[in-house]
């Protein structure tokens, strides 16, 4: 306990001269977290605390910008100094820029401006970072965000030489190799410097070869990387410009790149989109399954069509491109089929599966048989698509005050109405994606690996196209749905319990949640089904790829709907997402957990969806 106020939890990381912790505020309930950083000099000379004071009001004064963490206290005891800043709980993005992968260009673009607008203030106050790098950049989980963190006159502070004179000087070099022009480390940083460390972190992402290991050219030292990437002529000379070996040919700073951006490179082009008009059709009201078989069959009565009124329809899947189907914008609903089927054509069947229960340490106490309705949707080709019966309901939405980690978007807490309806017992695969859209755009390549790098845009239009092969009414979840089915009966934080382990969901094993273990860190997707399913058997609900829903991210549930139906209101609102993934830490995994994904056209390599198809 440091000042009896901020009690230790476990340490983040850290080196020789600094040390950061997560730690608890008993002061702040409302916000207990906050991240400590340990500062041991080898001597605290008067120079050193003068010094400490005087970055410590940098820190404060930057700290007032959204993106940047805030600063809470600094403070000196037993000899060591201690700066105390918010947490931000998200990863860093060394999780995103993977040495070997290339990223695209879109990813790229996106991330440089989104950190210039950091870098622009920074610069602005006067203030040269020194170490820009994928560590030291965090993307929040609860709206995507970036924030720039760990700055180098922290390091510096930590560095500082007391020669036996006990005259302290600060020519120490501060900065990560690979991302230091020569200026830097010749100890002497500019803002071009800081120029020069985002643009190779950019060029890393975009090429897949780590920052130390780029080739130069060995008469002007100029970094060699253009023969590794496919990228635009606008975006490649700015990168270069960026990494120009002599900091005058460089940008000045993150304002002038920004500015010169603006005019150069436009925001990733959005899919062509058609004005059409999409009626919201009246859900018809199902009774639910109670023995016999003659409920389910005026369900499927509603939205099966028979063989022959299919081939009227639909010639062939080939005869539907993918580029014609109309993409309704968030704020639309497409029309549903209303058409009926002989139900003798049914091929109704069920399926068992086992469902884990955990207790608080992440031991599987339970293992019960479960059983669940599906039918089997032929996608052609061989390829098939399972849709599970996920029966009507009420439930609580949301988590309760006292959830650990809870966002305050996931209140309030409030009863929601579910109607019957069927959906993906697993997220869309490749194989599946491939099938419908003649297409694969996932970095994880492979068959049964769930698609990802699919925006909401990409995802609506499968469901469109994917409706029209069949005559049934296919769509993303509703966010009310999704949480629903996630659940499956539970109120416990995850569908396993009160946590969850990396053996039952692939999440970053890094971070823990309540009482269990650390575990694997997997760092890519996993093939569907390779995890337990939940009560109604649904496989990776938690983990492996966010999926989105129908609705508009809101910053709470006040005036949501209660009737289970996707809330699209907010014309400027964001897109949402759920259920975490292979890149995130495990509290984002919760059932209740809500994740802003940006506009429509926004996708990710852990951005994925399943379908849900409902009576029309």
């Amino acid at each position: 306990m440091l000042v009896g106020r901020y009690e230790i939890i476990r340490e983040l990381g850290g080196g020789g001269f600094a040390i950061t912790f997560l730690a608890k505020d008993y002061l702040q309930p409302s916000q207990p977290l906050c991240v400590v950083k340990q500062l041991r000099p080898e001597r605290t000379e008067p120079r050193i605390v003068e010094f400490f004071e005087t970055e410590a009001t940098v820190l404060e004064k930057l700290g007032k910008y959204s993106q940047i963490p805030q600063l809470l206290a600094h403070f000196r005891e037993n000899n060591n100094l201690y700066i105390v800043q918010e947490f931000i709980e998200g990863h860093d993005l060394k999780a995103e820029i993977i040495p070997g992968k290339q990223l695209s260009e879109s990813y790229v673009i996106k991330l440089l401006q989104d950190v210039l607008e950091v870098l622009s203030f920074v610069h602005n106050q006067q203030v040269i970072h020194r170490d820009i790098k994928p560590e030291n950049l965090m993307r929040r989980h609860q709206d995507g965000k970036i924030f720039l963190i760990d700055f180098g006159a922290v390091k510096e502070l930590g560095t500082l030489i007391v020669n036996v004179q006990g005259k302290v000087t600060s020519s120490v070099i501060v900065g990560t190799p690979g991302y230091m022009p020569n200026e830097q480390k010749n100890a002497k940083p500019i803002f071009a410097s800081d120029i020069y460390a985002l643009g190779v972190m950019l060029i890393q992402a975009l090429t897949g070869v780590s920052a130390v290991d780029f080739e130069e050219d060995a008469k002007t030292g100029e970094i060699l990387w253009r023969h590794q990437a496919r990228v635009s002529k606008h975006l490649a000379n700015v990168l270069t410009k960026m990494v120009r070996r002599h900091y005058s040919l460089r940008y000045a700073n993150a304002t002038e790149v920004l500015q010169d951006i603006s005019k150069k490179l436009s925001p990733p082009p959005t899919r062509p989109q058609q004005s059409v008009n999409w009626s919201r059709r009246r859900v018809i009201q199902t009774v639910g399954l109670m023995g016999a078989s003659f409920s389910l069959a005026i369900v499927v009565e509603k939205f099966f069509l028979n063989n022959s009124a299919r081939r009227k329809a639909l010639p062939s899947n080939s005869s539907i491109p993918a580029n014609n189907i109309p993409v309704p914008s968030p704020n639309e609903t497409p029309a549903l089929s209303t058409k009926s089927v002989n139900t003798k054509e049914l091929a109704l069947k069920t399926f068992q599966f086992k469902v884990m229960k955990v207790d608080k340490q992440g031991n599987i106490t339970t293992i019960s048989p479960g059983q669940a309705i599906y039918f089997i949707e032929d996608l052609g080709n061989g390829n098939t698509l399972e849709m599970v019966e996920i029966p009507g309901g009420q439930f609580l939405m949301g988590s309760p005050v006292g959830e650990k980690q809870r966002n305050t978007n996931e209140g309030p807490q409030h009863p929601m109405t579910i109607k019957v309806f069927f959906m993906g017992k697993f997220t869309v695969t490749q194989e599946q994606y491939q099938a419908v859209m003649g297409i694969n755009p996932s970095y994880f390549q492979g068959a049964n690996r769930p698609v990802e790098q699919v925006s909401w845009n990409d995802a609506v239009k499968f469901c469109q196209k994917l409706s029209l092969m069949t005559n049934k009414n296919y769509r993303l979840p509703s966010e009310a749905e999704w949480e629903y089915a996630c659940r499956a009966g539970t109120t416990t934080p995850f569908y396993f319990g009160e946590t969850i382990t990396t053996e039952i969901t692939n999440y970053n094993g890094g971070y823990t949640y309540g009482s269990a273990p650390p575990g694997e860190n997997r760092q890519e997707t996993m093939d569907v089904g390779s995890l337990p399913a939940n009560a109604f058997g649904l496989y990776e609900m938690h983990g492996n790829v966010w999926e989105w829903c129908q609705d508009k991210y809101h910053n709470d549930y006040r005036g949501m709907p209660a009737n289970g139906s996707a809330w699209v209101s907010g014309n400027n609102n964001p897109c949402l997402l759920r259920g975490g993934s292979w890149l995130t830490q495990s509290s984002v995994c919760r059932s209740s957990a809500r994740l802003d994904g940006g506009n429509s056209d926004v996708a990710f390599y852990d951005f994925g969806f399943r379908v849900v198809c409902t009576p029309g």
